[in-house]
């Protein structure tokens, strides 16, 4: 299908700094906590607190259905964090519903954001695009989308139609950098490049669209070094969110199977939360941060296996920067 993304004109890419800046917020962070909380920030935009309900719409993958490969990326198993209720049996509107049910008895009083999580969720032609998210925004209590893809997955046609929906809904595309390093995105066979990430979220940006990205730590063959300076082209690009969290090898993956032959350190909690307290530091201190860690079912992790959960790590990771005096940014230039 898409084998290319969208590049912007050179006309257009004057602009995008101009539109990004028009998004940027002020921190948020204001002695409570040493980053810029997206909690706080999604609060503060949408006027209450927000849920996202997973949705698996029955997308496929370049990487998966032999357009590009078939053998997707080496460490990637949707299940690992799709609930049990995100079957493609159902509708998007059937999963929404048992999503709501859900979190209602946890958080009464609470928005929903419909998250076309699972594969690549802008994979598809405009009409059946348009149909899924849709039909997701006409479920009682949806107040918005994000949108999961791959930077190679955004077609002119696509942005077009992401830029007329963002004009009416909350809407953020979250896209799958995982690392800025060409040798390890060829080892993960990812099958893009750094430049197909730039070009992406400046695409989006040109077009005022909110756009979070995702970023792995802990990749195999990269040293800490690599990862720190990982942080500052991050906070290069023109993007609003980033979702970070440890690597996870997962029972079945590609990795898993080779990582005898890999050369992969698996860190502790405690050399895991120095190492992310350091990177937030390099990170500019506008860039919403929404997540550190993965905490996938742990049946299906092989390493590493904490055991510890996510709240009680975010704790540690203020304790640890606050008692170093650090915050988001402080190192960023």
């Amino acid at each position: 299908m898409h084998k290319t993304i969208a590049t912007t004109t050179n006309k257009s890419r004057t602009t995008v700094k101009s539109m990004y800046m028009k998004q940027i917020m002020e921190p948020s962070f204001n002695g409570s906590l040493p980053y810029n909380d997206y909690g706080r920030w999604i609060r503060k935009r949408m006027g209450m607190r927000m849920q996202k309900l997973p949705v698996n719409a029955g997308f496929s993958c370049p990487n998966r259905d032999g357009l590009l490969s078939t053998e997707g990326c080496t460490f990637c198993d949707n299940s690992s964090f799709t609930p049990p209720y995100c079957q493609p049996k159902a509708s998007i509107t059937q999963q929404l519903e048992a999503g709501k049910r859900f979190f209602s008895r946890k958080y009464p009083d609470t928005g929903y954001l419909a998250y076309f999580q699972s594969f690549s969720n802008t994979y598809a032609d405009i009409d059946t695009l348009r149909a899924r998210y849709e039909e997701a925004l006409a479920v009682d209590g949806i107040r918005g989308l994000v949108i999961s893809t791959r930077p190679d997955c955004l077609p002119i046609a696509c942005l077009d139609y992401l830029e007329a929906l963002s004009r009416h809904h909350f809407l953020t595309v979250e896209i799958g950098i995982e690392s800025m390093n060409d040798n390890t995105l060829r080892s993960l066979n990812r099958q893009h490049d750094t430049a197909c990430v730039i070009h992406a979220t400046e695409a989006l940006a040109s077009r005022g669209i909110i756009t979070c990205g995702h970023v792995i730590l802990g990749l195999p063959q990269e040293s800490e070094e690599e990862i720190l300076r990982q942080a500052l082209q991050i906070s290069r690009l023109p993007i609003q969110i980033l979702k970070i969290h440890q690597l996870q090898v997962l029972r079945g993956t590609a990795m898993a199977k080779s990582r005898e032959q890999d050369d992969l350190h698996v860190y502790t909690p405690d050399e895991y939360l120095l190492l992310l307290a350091q990177y937030i530091c390099r990170l500019r201190s506008d860039l919403v941060l929404e997540r550190f860690f993965s905490s996938s079912p742990m049946h299906m992790v092989i390493a590493p296996q904490w055991g510890i959960r996510p709240s009680i790590l975010n704790n540690r990771l203020t304790e640890l920067m606050k008692g170093k005096g650090w915050c988001q940014g402080c190192l960023c230039s």
